[in-house]
C-alpha cells in the first residue's frame, strides 16, 4: 500500500562546479508528472556558471542554498536535508547534479510503501548501472571488498530485476528518505566529505529496523561513467581508503574485520612500486591514521 500522495517531497541536490550537468538535471525535475514541492540545491562554493544556471531557472519551488566553502557531498547533503527536514518535509530525495530523472520516476517511487526508497539507475544507453549493495558484507574477513553483490551484478537488465529489490547500501542519487528515518538516525556525517557517507548513513539506516528497497520501475539516468576506481593515488583515493576503513571500524561485527584496514593498507604499500606508486602508498597511511579518529560517530 502506497503513501498518501498528499506528503511533502523535497528534492535536495548539491552541487559543485557542474553547470551543464546541473542545468540538465533541473530540465529533469521540471519534467516530472508528480512535482516535488520544494527542490533545495546546495552550491558547494561553485566557481563556474552554476550561479547563472540556477538564476535562470524557473522550476517552481526552487531554493538555492550557497555555501561559501566546499563543503563536499557528505557536507552538502547534510545541509540540505537539515534544512527540508527543518522546512517540515514529510520525504526527502537526494540527488547528485550528474543524475536525470524519468518523467514518472517519483510517481513510481511514491506507490512504494517504505521509509527508505532508492530509484534504480542507467546509463544514457539504457544500460543498468545500479551499483547499490545487495550484499555488503561486514562479517567475513576474507571479504576484500565488503561490497559482494550489486543490483547491476545481479539482474543483467532492468527487465529482468522484480519490482523491488532489497539493497544494502545506497548512493545519494535518487534515495528517499521520509522523515521518520531522519527523526531516528540524524543526518548525514559531514566529516566523509565525499564516498561512504552514503554507505554509512544506509547502515545506520538499516540498524535502525528501516529497510531500504530500489524501485525497479523509478528510473534516473546517470550522465558520466563511473571511474572513481581509477584515482587511488589521487586526492580522492585518500577519501576512499579513509572512508572505507571508517566503514569497518564502526560498524564491522567482528574483531577480524574491524581489524582490516590495517591488512589492507599492508597490502596496498606492498604493492605499491606495482601499481600506485609512492602517491598511492601515502594515501592509505594517511587514511589508516585518519580514520582511526574517526572510529566513534559524531553527534547528530
Amino acid at each position: 500500500m502506497s503513501r498518501t500522495r498528499t506528503e511533502s517531497v523535497a528534492v535536495v541536490v548539491v552541487t559543485y562546479n557542474r553547470a551543464d550537468l546541473l542545468e540538465r538535471m533541473l530540465e529533469g525535475l521540471a519534467g516530472l508528472d508528480r512535482a516535488p514541492d520544494a527542490v533545495y540545491v546546495v552550491d558547494n562554493a561553485s566557481t563556474d556558471h552554476t550561479r547563472e544556471v540556477l538564476a535562470a531557472s524557473t522550476l517552481p519551488g526552487l531554493v538555492t542554498i550557497r555555501s561559501t566553502e566546499n563543503l563536499g557531498g557528505a557536507g552538502g547533503f547534510r545541509l540540505g536535508l537539515r534544512t527540508a527536514f527543518e522546512r517540515g518535509h514529510d520525504a526527502m530525495w537526494l540527488m547528485d547534479d550528474d543524475v536525470v530523472p524519468a518523467p514518472d520516476c517519483l510517481t513510481r517511487l511514491l506507490e512504494v510503501d517504505g521509509s527508505c526508497l532508492a530509484a534504480v539507475r542507467e546509463d544514457r544507453s539504457g544500460a543498468l548501472v545500479e551499483k547499490a549493495a545487495v550484499r555488503f558484507d561486514l562479517r567475513n574477513p576474507l571479504a576484500i571488498r565488503p561490497k559482494t553483490a550489486s543490483v547491476d551484478s545481479t539482474y543483467p537488465s532492468r527487465a529482468a530485476m522484480p519490482a523491488t529489490v532489497a539493497v544494502e547500501n545506497v548512493a545519494f542519487e535518487g534515495f528517499l528518505v521520509r522523515r521518520e528515518v531522519v527523526e531516528t538516525i540524524g543526518l548525514p556525517d559531514a566529516s566523509f566529505f565525499i564516498f561512504y557517507d552514503d554507505v554509512d548513513y544506509a547502515i545506520r539506516a538499516r540498524r535502525a529496523g528501516f529497510p531500504i528497497v530500489a524501485v525497479r520501475d523509478a528510473v534516473l539516468v546517470r550522465q558520466l561513467e563511473f571511474d572513481q576506481q581509477h584515482d587511488l593515488a589521487g586526492w580522492k583515493g585518500y577519501y576512499m581508503y579513509r572512508n572505507l576503513f571508517v566503514v569497518h571500524f564502526r560498524y564491522g561485527e567482528n574483531a577480524l574485520v574491524r581489524a582490516k584496514p590495517w591488512l589492507l593498507a599492508a597490502v596496498v604499500v606492498l604493492l605499491s612500486p606495482l601499481r600506485g606508486g609512492r602517491a598511492e602508498a601515502r594515501n592509505v597511511v594517511r587514511a589508516l591514521r585518519d580514520a582511526r579518529g574517526m572510529r566513534t560517530p559524531p553527534a547528530r
